[in-house]
C-alpha cells in the first residue's frame, strides 16, 4: 500500500488546504505545510489504540464511529460545523490525549497562528483523515488488516519512519523540519 500521507496529499491535500484555509482564514500554503505534520499524529493515535486497546477491531470501531467517508464529499459543511462546535477538542477524546493540545500549541507558535485557530485544526482535519482511511478500507479493498498494516508499513513499531521521507520533502526549511522532528518524536516517544 502506498504511503498514506503521500496518497492523501496528492488526492485530497489541495482541496482540503484550500477549504480548511478559507474556513480558518489562514493561507492555503501554510495549511499545506501543517497537514503533513498533523496527519501522522492522527495515524499514531490510531496505531496506539490498535496496539493497546483491541487490535483491528479497535480501528474498525473508531473508523465506524468517527470516520464517515461521506465527509470527503462535503468538506465545506464539515468545516463549517467544526468551526461552530464549542466542544471541538484537539485531544480528539482519547485518540491523542494531551499530545493534541501540545501539538496545537506548537503549531500556533511555529506558524504564527492564534491559539484558538490552532486548537481547531486537529478536530477539523481528523474527520477527513479518518474518512479517507474508511474509504480505503471499504471502497478500495484495503480491509481492516490493510489499514492496520498501513499504520506501520515496515513493522518496526513506529509510523514515523514510514512517513518521514514524504513529510520532510513537504515541510521545507530548517525551522519547520525541526518542528516536525521534535513534535512527532516528543509526543510519541520515538527517537530520531
Amino acid at each position: 500500500m502506498p504511503n498514506f500521507i503521500e496518497d492523501f496529499m496528492s488526492s485530497m491535500g489541495p482541496e482540503v488546504a484550500k477549504k480548511l484555509g478559507s474556513s480558518l482564514n489562514v493561507d492555503q500554503g501554510t495549511i499545506q505545510k501543517i497537514i503533513p505534520i498533523l496527519a501522522p499524529m492522527i495515524l499514531s493515535g490510531l496505531k496506539n489504540q490498535k496496539d493497546n486497546f483491541g487490535g483491528e477491531q479497535r480501528i474498525d470501531h473508531i473508523l465506524n464511529k468517527y470516520g464517515s467517508a461521506d465527509v470527503l464529499q462535503n468538506l465545506d459543511q464539515l468545516f463549517s460545523n467544526k468551526m461552530n462546535d464549542p466542544k471541538a477538542d484537539p485531544k480528539l477524546g482519547g485518540l491523542l490525549g494531551d499530545a493534541g493540545t501540545q501539538a496545537a500549541n506548537l503549531i500556533s507558535k511555529n506558524f504564527n497562528l492564534d491559539s484558538s485557530t490552532a486548537m481547531k485544526l486537529i478536530p477539523m482535519l481528523a474527520p477527513v483523515i479518518l474518512g479517507f482511511l474508511t474509504n480505503k478500507r471499504d471502497s478500495q479493498g484495503a480491509g481492516s488488516s490493510g489499514i492496520a498494516s498501513l499504520l506501520d508499513q515496515n513493522g518496526d513499531g513506529s509510523i514515523l519512519d514510514d512517513v518521514a521521507g514524504f513529510v520532510l520533502n513537504q515541510v521545507t526549511g530548517q525551522k519547520s523540519g525541526n518542528l516536525l522532528t521534535n513534535l512527532l518524536g516528543s509526543l510519541f516517544g520515538k527517537k530520531n
